[in-house]
């Protein structure tokens, strides 16, 4: 009896496992109830109870029609009675966007092949000439101390570049005037000046992202679009964006911004139809010197000028900031940047209705335009310059540590530095990674909205961390501002990426699992479309096709979690890669049970979960891993698997899926109901929790890759701007690096003079790049004269006297003495920090 009971239990694991059609259920069950019930030889009595209750089961479940009307029915309206309140504003982000690999992730069993399918990121040889040329000529123009210390703004002769240039442009199509680059190359653009300086990479970033131009691009008119984006595209235009106002951030909804359709004179016209605007908005970046304002606000039209309605939701408009009325020019001062932001207000300013941008047809239509626009750029912005920031703190955290000596051993050899470096790396390595895989999902089209949450908490809290563990690296380095500080401003500007375009908090807590589990789920947006059909046969049919695709999904995941939970994940099919299977193995072991998980909590907890963000959070967690995982994966098999790379890939996917681990261990001692918290425990964690956070050696080994010049750091950094000049070469110069997009190193560009590309060793960075070459190449120079020192031959007590010293008494040549003396010039800038007369530092008026 017992073996016929622990095969039928197998039987229904193994319908589960492989998601088993309803019908496929009802035969199994008509053939093991009958079975089970004679061989537990039951009385005739209980025979005929059980007979009937498969009866009825078999009516109520094998016979569509009857599963339709009587089970799904009652489902249906039960659904009704529960499903959560969601307003116009949520159901517009619902809407908006797309779904992309965040749908396999969802689904419990991601489909590995098509991850690595997908196009591998690059520039087009026209985008990569841009990199080469105009933006290493705008890098070049940035003193960010300058900027950021002494203007509080970019000299006009930067701000002329960039408008001349194009890179108000880069998203406007050629036939406007514009670059029309890819998203990848808008990222690449934006990295590499915010490697220079921030205020620079938020000037370039906003007129690209979320703004006029992406929004006129999408829904506005020819006339709109023929009349502004070829000066947007010249920077005849500066463009700002105004949402978010002192009583309404996240909350959209709330905007007290409103309009009222109206009658007024205009530009010399009498009684024209249009817009009396009252507004008063705050955080508006380049909105003191923007000359064309996009503004959101709310419509009514009490005296129904525009239809039946009066109040018409959330629209746009585009008012040139010449318009009387309008107020700009007062700043904010976020955390000592120096990126123009500041508030604009207006009092009753009437604007004509073909200011709405799309026109009348676009009315009320403004939130979801937003959502829409927002999933494209909230994708690229942010992460571009967390990324830029992140991998300058690499390059330079490695070099430094390098560089700089405390008892006698460089300081990134001490197991306590290590532990930062180790972090620095793998996080810059995980970033980049998923920036570059979102960056592409915009090419293909998609406009990811659940991903772009991700990647854009992500990419700032892990820049975050970085610019945190550099500070900690680089000691009184670090917090001595002054133009050889090239991580000061990173760090006090880190909080200002955290809050826009959407609050971290809020991101975590509410928006990407919150959002995710709607949009992202393979059934629940079926589900509720159904709910909400008018046409009850037609929206019942719909609900039983999601409902029963719900439930063996959900069943399928339940045995999966548990079958992959007791192997570990172990026999799953992966891609080729022995370095990489077992990651893909524990990836899809993970899937499984993320979905589990979501449903369960969406089935019990229902309407409340909106409610339990700690609960949402922790899930979104697991979501998030997940996607940056996948992205680090598809990185790691597009750089064609380098084995060099294999220490970055290592930690941050061990990280990643020890993080996976414990958001999971917080869903289920946090959930409110004992019985699901001990049956997911079962299901997730059958053996215990078993994953454990990147080793030690593992960590070693990246600060190693860090300290070092190589292709795997080049790699890790590539793209960032680095400081050089165009010169002779030079005993001992350390020539530029393997770093795209600059020449290789040695690269002669005129044979007859011999020259190189060489760091610009005025330059903090590119001091310090030298200072790690020179350091290298120094180290055997500077053992003999220690080991002469400590035999009495040499006595000076200065270093620059003992090399003079070591000359003279034929220790070392001539020409070493000179590297010698250099390589101490390098390592006394790269130390030194900067000071000041009390005069220089005086608030100015």
């Amino acid at each position: 009896m017992a073996l016929t009971v622990l095969a039928a239990l197998a039987i229904f694991i193994m319908l589960a496992f492989f998601r088993a059609s309803i019908t496929s259920w009802v035969l199994a069950m008509m053939v093991i109830v009958p079975v089970v019930a004679i061989m537990a030889r039951f009385s005739d009595d209980v025979l005929v109870v059980i007979g009937a209750a498969l009866f009825l089961f078999i009516v109520f479940f094998g016979i569509p029609f009857m599963r339709r009307n009587v089970v799904s029915g009652a489902v249906f309206k039960l659904f009704r009675k529960v499903l959560p309140q969601i307003s116009a504003t949520e159901q517009e982000a619902i809407d908006a966007g797309t779904v992309w690999w965040d749908g396999e992730l969802f689904s419990g069993n991601p489909d590995w092949d098509k991850l690595l399918a997908f196009p591998k990121c690059g520039l087009s040889a026209r985008e990569q000439a841009f990199l080469d040329n105009e933006v290493e000529q705008l890098c070049a123009m940035l003193d960010d101390w300058d900027i950021t210390h002494n203007r509080a703004d970019l000299p006009p002769e930067v701000w002329q570049f960039i408008k001349d240039k194009g890179f108000f442009g880069m998203i406007i199509p050629k036939r406007y005037g514009g670059l029309e680059f890819s998203a990848q190359a808008h990222s690449a653009v934006v990295s590499k000046v915010a490697s220079r300086s921030g205020t620079a990479a938020v000037t370039v970033m906003v007129p690209n992202s979320l703004g006029p131009a992406e929004l006129l691009l999408h829904y506005g008119t020819d006339e709109q679009k023929e009349k502004y984006l070829h000066r947007l595209a010249h920077g005849l235009e500066v463009p700002c964006f105004a949402l978010t106002g002192p009583f309404a951030g996240s909350d959209a909804g709330a905007i007290p911004d409103y309009g009222v359709v109206c009658h007024g004179d205009f530009d010399g016209r009498q009684n024209v139809l249009g817009i009396r605007l009252t507004w008063e908005k705050r955080y508006i970046t380049l909105a003191p010197a923007a000359t064309l304002l996009g503004l959101a606000f709310k419509l009514h039209d009490p005296e129904h000028l525009l239809g039946s309605e009066t109040s018409r939701g959330i629209t746009l408009a585009l008012i040139p900031t010449d318009t009387p009325g309008v107020q700009i020019g007062r700043r904010h001062f976020p955390l000592n940047s120096a990126f123009l932001n500041g508030p604009t207000q207006g009092k009753d300013v009437f604007i004509p209705m073909d200011y709405i941008i799309g026109g009348t047809s676009r009315v009320g239509q403004g939130w979801r335009m937003l959502m829409e626009c927002l999933a494209a750029g909230r994708s690229i912005s942010l992460p571009a310059s967390s990324m830029g920031g992140m991998k300058l703190a690499a390059r330079t955290c490695g070099a430094y540590s390098r560089v700089r000596k405390q008892f006698k051993m460089p300081i990134g050899k001490f197991e306590g530095v290590e532990e930062p470096l180790a972090r620095i790396g793998a996080h810059t390595y995980m970033v980049d990674a998923a920036g570059r895989f979102t960056a592409l999902a915009v090419d293909l089209g998609e406009k990811p909205s659940v991903i772009s949450a991700i990647i854009k908490y992500h990419s700032t809290e892990r820049c975050r961390i970085v610019i945190n563990d550099a500070m900690d690296v680089h000691g009184g380095k670090g917090i001595s501002l002054g133009p050889d500080n090239y991580l000061g401003r990173f760090y006090q500007q880190m909080p200002v990426a955290i809050t826009v375009e959407g609050a971290n908090i809020l991101t975590r807590t509410l928006m990407i699992f919150g959002q995710g589990a709607i949009r992202s789920h393979p059934y629940v947006l079926k589900e509720i479309a159904a709910v909400n059909d008018h046409d009850r046969q037609r929206a019942l049919h719909q609900f039983d096709e999601a409902l029963f695709g719900h439930i063996t999904f959900a069943l399928s995941n339940a045995a999966r979690s548990l079958v992959f939970g007791l192997t570990g994940g172990r026999g799953i099919e992966t891609p080729e890669g022995a370095e990489t299977h077992r990651y893909y193995q524990q990836l899809t072991r993970f899937s499984a049970a993320f979905a589990l998980s979501a449903d369960v909590a969406m089935a019990v907890l229902g309407g409340s979960l909106k409610r339990r963000e700690k609960i949402s959070a922790r899930l979104g967690d697991v979501l998030s891993q997940l996607y940056l995982c996948s992205a680090a994966l598809k990185r790691f098999e597009d750089d064609g698997r380098p084995v060099e790379d294999l220490p970055l890939l290592h930690w941050a996917m061990q990280d990643a899926l020890y993080k996976i681990q414990q958001a999971f261990d917080g869903v289920i001692k946090n959930f409110p109901n004992v019985l699901v918290r001990l049956l997911l425990r079962v299901l997730v964690f059958p053996l215990g929790r078993c994953l454990s956070p990147p080793s030690d050696h593992i960590g070693h080994q990246i600060a190693t890759l860090l300290m070092q010049p190589g292709a795997a750091r080049d790699r890790l950094t590539a793209g960032i701007y680095i400081p050089t000049v165009h010169g002779k070469d030079k005993a001992g110069h350390a020539r530029f690096p393997h770093l795209n997009p600059l020449p290789q190193a040695g690269e002669e560009t005129n044979e007859s003079l011999r020259e190189f590309y060489i760091y610009d060793e005025q330059d903090a960075v590119g001091a310090l790049e030298a200072a790690l070459a020179s350091t290298l190449t120094c180290e055997p120079l500077q053992i003999k004269l220690q080991e002469a020192r400590k035999a009495g031959k040499l006595n000076a007590l200065e270093e620059l006297l003992r090399i003079a010293e070591a000359r003279d008494q034929g220790f070392i040549s001539a020409e070493q003495a000179l590297q010698l003396e250099r390589d101490y010039a390098l390592r006394r800038k790269v130390i030194m920090v900067d000071d000041f007369a009390p005069e220089q530092l005086r608030a100015t008026k």
